[in-house]
């Protein structure tokens, strides 16, 4: 089978005996997310950039919104694109994509960056459009053309958060027409895991926006009650249901609606604008128990109880009945399953930490200087609101909120010290303060200095600074071996959380000329709009930096990395 291709190159390709539909879709659907890209990056992000310039409106708005949508445009267009254009063209002799996709899936994992800061970016686009006529005018003005396809910013920045996923779909439609034999299926399978991978954060970036949409129409529902809108919500299920009286044998007609942690039990209330309801009682899910009852004159109904209060329920049929119990269980079963992760993590610390050890000895406490934020919450540190405190138990340095607990410290006469909330957990017994910081998913930027600089391809002190009509700020720098192609900037070298990270693939890098403002020893790394200033200490250190961050930017880094984890390498 022989297939011809009309779009930016020609070549025929002869695909016979392959999955064709798969390798062909791939490279169509791959040009027109560049086309998108580019939109983004050189029209949209360019077109806001050079007005903020102005004074219009500040230029923080725009790098809040489009992220590293550069890093990933120069990927795209440069790299995987030609990758796969180059391949297609040799088919006759090559005819295998498995091995482009896994030398560059690895790639994938700067999304991690653009998908965190989703939601943060459409919060900072709505305030924009609505506060600054030029913001609105310029996007609207941009949506109005052609090459917009009558679609929203909004919509095209959803693009890149979809792509990931994309690529796993058509990866795995591509292994299922692959015979079992075929050279290509090892790489083919190889690349899948990196992507699937990458593909985690994107489902759940898409799954949270889509929960979030939904609290905020329960939210107006309910007329703004408090705490709804919040990330740790998730709706369960939702829908009208009776009521049975406790006293007598009258019903009415409630509205439940049941999150993971708590269920609402709300009453109808008027309204000119839709529906509306009145949350008359919240129901944790801790200790909620549901139980299927028996009552000849109320068929379909159940029992649901908690700590607050106890429903007696009649579903509209029997099948709407055990929807509802399963949801119920289903919640409640889950809740539990944390709620014991949670404990047994605290007993897992226990042996890491040493009971024969922690407050039996007097730790080696952090040093001031060392940390820039507490080692708990990660909230920063300053000198009037949020103070410096040492957990006399492992000598961390945190926050006021998070030593506000007191334990006995034999290494001090049983006397009562204060600590942070994890040694309290491991000290007391106790579970019932709030769940420690190390028992939840770590973001892109949660990774502790002191792990990432002792396993790293260079760390150091540098100045860096985003404009150079401003003072410096002396930042601890990492490129990690497991991340040789980004460069993270922490306060001190022992904090719990980088201030920001820096994706260098296709950044171009800059000797500075000498000036009052930059000694001899300061560099730039410039990607369209985005500009980072640096000063190293000796002009040793900085060619030491220089050395190295050339090499990443064009990915040289990771291809060394790859030879070098090869067998027989």
């Amino acid at each position: 089978m022989t297939l011809f291709f009309s779009t930016q190159c020609s070549f025929s390709l002869n695909v016979s005996g392959f999955p064709a539909r798969h390798v062909i879709e791939l490279l169509q659907t791959e040009r027109a997310y560049v086309t998108r890209l580019h939109l983004l990056d050189q029209v949209f992000c360019t077109k806001l950039t050079e007005e903020a310039g102005k004074g219009t409106f500040p230029v923080e708005v725009v790098k809040g919104i489009f992220s590293n949508v550069g890093s990933i445009h120069t990927f795209h267009s440069q790299f995987l694109l030609p990758g796969l254009e180059t391949r297609m063209s040799q088919w006759d002799s090559t005819p295998r994509i498995g091995d482009i996709l896994a030398q560059l899936a690895p790639f994938l994992r700067m999304y991690a960056e653009y998908v965190k800061n989703f939601d943060n970016a459409m919060d900072l686009l709505k305030q924009w459009m609505e506060r600054s006529a030029q913001f609105n005018a310029i996007i609207q003005d941009i949506q109005s053309q052609e090459a917009c396809g009558n679609l929203t910013l909004q919509h095209h920045m959803l693009e890149p958060v979809q792509r990931v996923p994309r690529y796993e779909m058509l990866l795995k439609d591509y292994l299922k027409k692959l015979p079992e034999d075929d050279p290509d299926r090892s790489q083919a399978e190889k690349s899948l895991n990196i992507i699937s991978m990458a593909a985690t954060h994107s489902n759940t970036a898409i799954r949270k926006m889509e929960n979030l949409k939904k609290l905020m129409e329960i939210y107006e529902m309910l007329g703004g009650e408090e705490d709804i809108v919040n990330p740790s919500n998730e709706l369960i299920k939702e829908g009208q249901i009776l009521k049975l009286a406790a006293r007598n044998t009258s019903s009415m007609e409630i509205y439940l609606i049941l999150f993971n942690n708590m269920l609402l039990y709300c009453v109808p209330k008027f309204s000119l604008v839709g529906q509306r309801f009145t949350v008359r009682t919240r129901v944790g899910v801790e200790g909620m128990k549901v139980l299927e009852t028996s009552n000849d004159d109320y068929p379909h109904t159940f029992q649901v109880s908690g700590k607050e209060r106890t429903l007696e329920l009649q579903a509209s049929s029997e099948q709407d009945k055990e929807d509802w119990i399963k949801a119920f269980q289903k919640t409640i079963e889950i809740f539990q399953q944390k709620n014991e992760t949670f404990k047994s993590a605290s007993k897992e610390v226990v042996d890491e930490v040493s009971v024969k050890e922690l407050g039996k000895r007097a730790p080696r406490w952090i040093r001031d200087n060392e940390v820039t934020m507490c080692m708990k919450c990660k909230e920063p540190f300053n000198p009037l609101t949020r103070r410096r405190h040492h957990c006399r138990a492992c000598g961390y340095v945190v926050c006021y909120k998070c030593s506000d607990y007191k334990a006995s410290l034999r290494y001090d006469g049983n006397k009562l010290n204060k600590v942070c909330k994890d040694c309290y957990f491991i000290l007391t017994g106790r579970m019932d303060a709030e769940e420690p910081v190390s028992g939840k998913k770590r973001g892109i930027l949660e990774i502790e200095a002191a792990q990432v600089s002792g396993n790293s391809v260079l760390c150091g002190f540098l100045q860096h600074s985003t404009d150079r009509t401003k003072p410096c700020q002396r930042v601890w720098c990492v490129i990690p071996q497991h991340d040789a192609l980004v460069l993270y900037l922490y306060g001190a070298p022992q904090d719990v959380k980088a201030q920001c990270t820096i994706p260098l693939l296709g950044y171009q890098v800059e000797d500075v000329q000498r000036s009052l403002d930059h000694p001899p020893t300061s560099f730039r790394l410039r990607q369209s709009k985005s500009v980072h200033y640096f000063t190293a200490d000796t002009e040793e250190v900085k060619l030491r930096w220089l050395g190295v961050i050339c090499k990443a930017v064009i990915g040289e880094i990771f291809m060394h990395f790859i030879a070098f984890c090869k067998p027989g390498c």
